[in-house]
């Protein structure tokens, strides 16, 4: 619908709207959602996310048909990768600027302290084992830390630390080995819990994971190690345990240099992360970001047809062996087709999640045999032991000023500039179908492919004081069921109607929507959401139906009113992380449900009427972006909504493309739109591109509504 066939605007409109956003946006939510609801609602949750994962686990790697074939497909996973870790394009590989701080002699090997720059002022710090006695080219280890906490005298030694006896091992076998400290747990300090613990949603929105960090370093440790004159670049190995196996596993799937991988406790499947609750165990540097949704077997096939050896007890909570077996089974399958199978391993020893010898001597039997030729049979003449101090393997006595590892968070995956406001149509027109691609294409696949039916069946009808209410059930994606409301004046026809207004509620105006209306209309209402309904805002809203040929819709996306999923703010989010594994957000998803909202309201008498979407906060957020894949909204009123994705709504990658001023202008093009916000300043996009392209009253700030 184009905007010339709105009706007028006058007072009555913006005091309706004035009314209506006021009860919104000011009430207090009044009551919890009833246990047993948050109960059914929780069921829901768990069977949507098995579904979603059952769905990603249709579709699996197809076996190679020849070699040839088989790195085809691997470069173009290795795009998708890097480019899910937050690596595409790769970071310029700018000078190491390796510096030796201390040696350290020990029974058989040295040790150099030493830190190099992944990037400028991206310190990473390590120990670089060496045989004491050597000839000639070595092998050569590159060993990622898993978690260890390593402190003395307030003073963090790093995790590498904590696995110094591996490279110990390695050195004195005739290795040459550097052990890396993770950002997280190295001696200069970064961050892994950014959505674990932290709140920091927005790593989503950037695209973001420290696992891109981590194997960050790894590749520029595999630089300087071929660098080195007693190393040899053919045989070149990588391993480490827990979130060090995980950063293994990336590191020789994206570097061909790695000949030879045994990753240990490092990996999983989909269905234990997310259906069994593993991912409650991890931190962020395990995961990528999802985006292509892949499951974990596709990341172990990218180092086909290479040696590689699976590490793991058999009684890890945080790895289960179902998962790792699966994982190995899936692996295999590549590894024969490619006639390989002789190169796969697969190594349980007995234990936890441990650090354990068995462990350890499988993954050296494995480097002995695919970097030294040697015996595989044979048996290894000692085990692992820690022979130093750690403060021994100390690489700064001050951590340097110019250090980015503090903050790297916000600038590895740099955030889309703002965009020149376009010179004419022509080039406003390439600007916004490159961002609905990179949207359709990086935030909002996990969207299903093909819509489902809606399944919409009538809920009911009721009348109070001269007010109708209308409502239908409808399935955006099983097994979500959501109710939409309508309203009117119940002399008021449908097709006399002048607008219904779409309201997408949040929490706050769900509850005072259902205040309002539950207890006047109680048959169209649970019996929790019924307690405690006086009524109160119903007179002014029977006022404004009074007064205007108007009707007002409401609908709940998941994960609101009567489906919010009850329990702790911890389980809250480990529930938004289990979206982002399976490639999604949950305000993305909210957004499917606000499309799916539209389109069961049109399969309803009110389908010709001119339709207004509002919200409030980051639901307006959400209900923008809906609109901007929905045609014939007639206009957009968005309260109090955040200027940027970095406090707004999470989609995955969306601030490497725009934010949502730039989104905002895409609408304005086919919407009028409203936005009432205190900061003007930040909606100078969509204001500039309105006047410069000629879109008369397409886009209008005001303030935001006065409290009542």
């Amino acid at each position: 619908m184009s905007s010339n066939t709105l009706p007028p605007e006058n007072s009555r409109v913006r005091a309706a709207l004035t009314l209506l956003f006021s009860l919104a946006l000011f009430l207090p939510a009044l009551h919890a959602a009833e246990p047993q609801a948050a109960t059914r609602a929780n069921r829901m949750l768990a069977d949507y996310f098995a579904r979603e994962v059952a769905s990603i686990d249709s579709h699996p790697l197809a076996e190679p048909t020849s070699l040839e074939q088989w790195e085809t497909t691997r470069a173009a996973m290795k795009r998708q990768l890097a480019e899910m870790l937050g690596l595409d394009p790769m970071p310029e590989r700018t000078p190491l600027n390796v510096v030796k701080t201390g040696e350290v002699k020990g029974d058989g090997f040295v040790v150099e302290n030493m830190h190099y720059e992944a990037s400028p002022g991206l310190y990473v710090t390590a120990n670089l084992y060496r045989p004491e006695k050597s000839e000639g080219r070595q092998p050569a280890i590159l060993y990622v830390s898993g978690h260890a906490v390593v402190v003395k005298d307030g003073v963090t030694l790093g995790n590498k630390t904590g696995y110094q006896h591996h490279g110990e091992w390695f050195a004195r076998h005739g290795y040459v080995c550097l052990t890396i400290d993770t950002v997280e747990l190295g001696e200069v300090r970064g961050e892994h819990h950014g959505t674990y613990s932290k709140g920091r949603w927005w790593w989503f929105s950037r695209g973001y994971t420290p696992a891109g960090i981590e194997t960050w370093f790894g590749i520029r440790g595999l630089d300087y190690l071929v660098s080195r004159p007693d190393v040899d670049p053919a045989r070149i190995g990588v391993t480490g345990r827990s979130g060090g196996g995980a950063y293994s596993w990336y590191i020789a799937a994206l570097d061909d240099r790695v000949k030879v991988a045994a990753p240990t406790a490092g990996i999983t499947t989909l269905h234990n992360h997310v259906v069994d609750g593993t991912v409650e165990g991890h931190c962020d540097c395990m995961f990528m970001v999802n985006t292509y949704r892949w499951d974990y077997d596709r990341v172990a096939a990218m180092i086909a047809p290479r040696p590689l050896l699976i590490c793991n007890t058999d009684k890890d909570t945080i790895f289960p062996l179902d998962g790792v077996v699966s994982i190995y089974n899936s692996t295999r399958r590549i590894y024969r087709a490619l006639g390989a199978e002789a190169k796969i391993g697969l190594q349980i020893a007995e234990g936890p999640h441990k650090d354990t010898q068995p462990l350890n001597v499988g993954a050296f039997h494995w480097f002995e045999r695919w970097l030294k030729n040697a015996d595989s049979m044979a048996v290894l003449d000692e085990g692992a032991t820690k022979r130093l101090q750690p403060e021994q393997l100390r690489v700064f006595s001050a951590l340097p000023s110019d250090e980015k590892n503090t903050t790297i968070d916000s600038e590895f995956v740099p955030a889309a500039k703002v965009p020149e406001i376009p010179a004419d149509a022509a080039q406003w027109a390439k600007m916004r179908d490159g961002w609905m691609t990179a949207l359709r294409e990086k935030s909002f696949a996990g969207w299903p492919v093909t819509a489902p039916d809606l399944d919409l069946h009538d809920a009911g009808t009721a009348e109070h004081g001269g007010v109708v209410l209308h409502a239908w059930d409808f399935t955006p994606k099983a097994p979500w069921s959501l109710r939409l409301y309508v309203a009117h004046h119940v002399d008021v026809k449908p097709q006399d109607l002048e607008l219904v207004a779409l309201n997408v509620l949040d929490e706050n105006a769900w509850q005072d929507f259902r205040h309002m209306m539950a207890g006047n209309f109680g048959k169209l209402f649970a019996p929790a959401d019924r307690q405690g309904a006086d009524g109160h805002g119903f007179a002014d809203e029977k006022k404004m139906f009074d007064d205007s040929k108007w009707a007002m819709a409401y609908v709940c996306p998941r994960g609101i009113g009567p489906t919010a999923w009850g329990g702790s703010e911890k389980q809250q989010t480990q529930r938004l992380r289990r979206f982002y594994l399976v490639g999604q957000t949950l305000d993305a998803m909210q957004v499917w449900d606000i499309r799916r909202a539209i389109a069961a309201l049109r399969a309803t008498p009110y389908a010709k009427t001119p339709l207004w979407l509002q919200s409030q906060h980051t639901m307006a957020g959400n209900t923008l972006y809906a609109s901007l894949f929905e045609d014939g909204i007639a206009r957009l009123d968005l309260h109090r909504m955040s200027a940027s994705h970095e406090s707004g709504p999470a989609y995955l990658n969306v601030l490497k493309y725009l934010d949502l001023p730039q989104a905002a202008a895409m609408a304005a093009e086919r919407s009028r739109v409203r936005i009432y916000a205190p900061e003007k300043s930040a909606w100078a996009f969509p204001a500039q591109v309105a006047e410069k392209l000629g879109w008369k009253k397409a886009f209008e700030l005001r303030d935001p509504l006065p409290a009542q």
